[in-house]
């Protein structure tokens, strides 16, 4: 069993330890979860269905979509459980998925993020050639990177634990397995590893962060250039994206970006970025997008009109 022997299943503290309000955020968390689903559902169907959604843009925020979906699913649920049941005992084994899941689906999300900045500035700045550089293989290609990306990470996060000797305290102090609460049951010290995934975590967030704000400064510098329907246009489209970035990066860097310590704001900004932010993007993107809710209706109407079809005596 190596040097962790001692420990074969973690106590999860959770969120609260009084019964009403465990109450109160199980219903809440059930509908957040619910909508996360249902919303990002939505948005990959009707890209998938719709004739016009065709252009890279979508097929990356169907993507999103379903990462979205994935990792408010690798946490939300267990979390949603252990409200209802009060019982918040998680094995070492499943913990380790967990640690696994959430880092693997947040990672491929991170990286996609950057690759739709990529994607809006060669539309806005490079409009002529947008189809011949966001050709159908590059999209993929650029995807495919993404999953790659957050793989790696997940792998270095998860190497980095697994072999640590826990051999005593084994009650966690959050609603999830994450790297930190981890690190402070560990009967060793962990200022190197800390670095390690200080560099992994916080220095990835805070390095693609940058180069996103970068790339959309670039693309509002160029807006100049456009026609007026143009600017407006191409503002919402990067409006909504930028206050998807910013919601999912801010409270990662905070979280991530300093030694192996935790704070006591740390479970709500968790419970923001993975369980919030999962449950916006479907809404900021959908609604801001006029292309996307004239989809939405299209698909809508045809459905209610097979039905109606259907039902005819």
């Amino acid at each position: 069993m190596g040097p962790r022997s001692n420990v074969t299943y973690f106590v999860l503290l959770g969120l609260t330890q009084n019964p009403k309000e465990q109450k109160i955020l199980f219903v809440m968390f059930l509908l957040f979860y619910i909508l996360t689903v249902v919303g990002n559902l939505l948005i990959i169907v009707t890209i998938t269905v719709s004739k016009t959604l065709n252009s890279p843009l979508y097929f990356f925020l169907a993507s999103l979509s379903f990462m979205d979906a994935a990792y408010s699913s690798s946490i939300t649920p267990r979390l949603i459980s252990d409200l209802l049941f009060g019982v918040n005992i998680i094995t070492f084994e499943s913990c380790m998925t967990q640690l696994f899941t959430e880092h693997f689906f947040g990672g491929s999300e991170v990286f996609l993020l950057l690759v739709m900045a990529y994607d809006r500035y060669v539309a806005i700045c490079k409009p002529l050639h947008y189809l011949v550089i966001m050709r159908q293989r590059v999209c993929v290609v650029l995807l495919v990177v993404s999953w790659v990306g957050g793989f790696l990470h997940s792998v270095i996060q998860l190497s980095t634990v697994y072999g640590l000797p826990f051999c005593g305290p084994n009650v966690i102090d959050h609603f999830t397995c994450d790297m930190y609460p981890l690190l402070k049951l560990v009967c060793t010290d962990t200022y190197v590893i800390g670095i390690l995934v200080l560099a992994n975590g916080g220095l990835i967030c805070f390095i693609i962060f940058l180069l996103l704000l970068i790339s959309y400064g670039v693309i509002l510098h160029s807006l100049k250039n456009l026609s007026q329907e143009g600017r407006q246009k191409a503002l919402q489209t990067c409006g909504s994206h930028i206050t998807v970035v910013v919601c999912f990066f801010v409270p990662c860097i905070f979280t991530y970006l300093r030694p192996a310590t935790t704070f006591p704001i740390d479970k709500s900004l968790s419970v923001f970025y993975t369980v919030i932010t999962p449950m916006l993007n479907p809404l900021i993107y959908s609604l801001r997008n006029y292309e996307m809710t004239n989809a939405m209706k299209k698909l809508w109407r045809k459905k209610a009109d097979q039905i109606k079809l259907v039902h005819k005596p």
